[in-house]
């Protein structure tokens, strides 16, 4: 518990300072991040992370992830483009090694990068808002999702009893879910209350809400995802926490659905 809390207070601190600083090195720090994380996806797949069918994934990644706005380089290609050929690069991938690279891996490969490479894209995005306003829009997602986070877990320990989904996260309750909804909401409006008009009540409690149920899904798709594959942690660069993917798998849900979801003022 101890290493834990130490390395979550260290990695906490160290994001978050980025985050304020914002511009390239938050960037910069993100896009690490995000090729970690994709790093972690093709190696729990049993995939050699090194592989020339990986490095295509790495690329996908690194198209999503680069800083062509902060550069003021206009990138010719919508995203749906991007992610179509990107399908294409991955799908041809099966002809050139004569299916020693079956159909089953490069559709897993290139999920992982669609998954890994957009959900981080927003994350660095959401820090630049055109509005001028990105490191209250990043803290008030990120705090929300922390929130909700800690409100499942002690309500759970608290009142919890009936299971949520006990075939994919046997620890995880039904009334943890619901406190982890409340306390995002709940945070959510304090960010609305001191914003200064920046965001009203109304849309804050939909934030809070998206990120708590979009935020708590993520987890649950990464528990199950291991859970195929036999494993505890997408990895072990956060002593006591797992990997990238772990602590992050609420994020990249997150991050891309309230922008989807238009719930973002700008």
């Amino acid at each position: 518990m101890k290493q834990r809390l130490i390395t979550g207070i260290v990695a906490g601190v160290v994001f978050l300072g980025f985050c304020l600083l914002g511009g390239l090195p938050y960037h910069i720090l993100v896009l690490a991040m995000a090729m970690i994380g994709y790093y972690e996806f093709v190696k729990m797949t049993r995939v050699s992370p090194f592989s020339g069918t990986a490095m295509l994934g790495y690329l996908g990644v690194l198209v999503f992830m680069f800083p062509w706005k902060l550069l003021d380089i206009s990138f010719p290609l919508p995203l749906g483009h991007v992610i179509w050929l990107l399908l294409f690069l991955f799908l041809l991938v099966t002809v050139v090694t004569k299916n020693k690279v079956d159909i089953q891996m490069t559709s897993l490969l290139f999920l992982g990068a669609v998954y890994v490479g957009v959900g981080f894209s927003y994350i660095a995005e959401s820090r630049s808002a055109p509005d001028g306003h990105g490191v209250f829009w990043t803290f008030l997602l990120l705090v929300s999702i922390w929130a909700s986070d800690a409100g499942a877990y002690f309500v759970g320990k608290w009142i919890g009893s009936h299971k949520l989904w006990p075939a994919i996260s046997p620890n995880k309750t039904i009334e943890g879910a619901l406190g982890g909804v409340i306390i995002a909401m709940l945070t959510s409006a304090v960010f609305a209350l001191l914003s200064g008009g920046l965001l009203t009540i109304g849309r804050a409690l939909a934030i809070g809400l998206a990120c708590a149920v979009a935020g708590q899904l993520g987890d649950l798709v990464q528990s199950a995802y291991k859970r195929v594959y036999g494993i505890k942690d997408s990895g072990n660069l956060l002593p006591g926490h797992g990997g990238i993917l772990d602590r992050c798998d609420s994020w990249i849900i997150v991050f891309p659905f309230v922008h989807i979801m238009m719930l973002m003022p700008y």
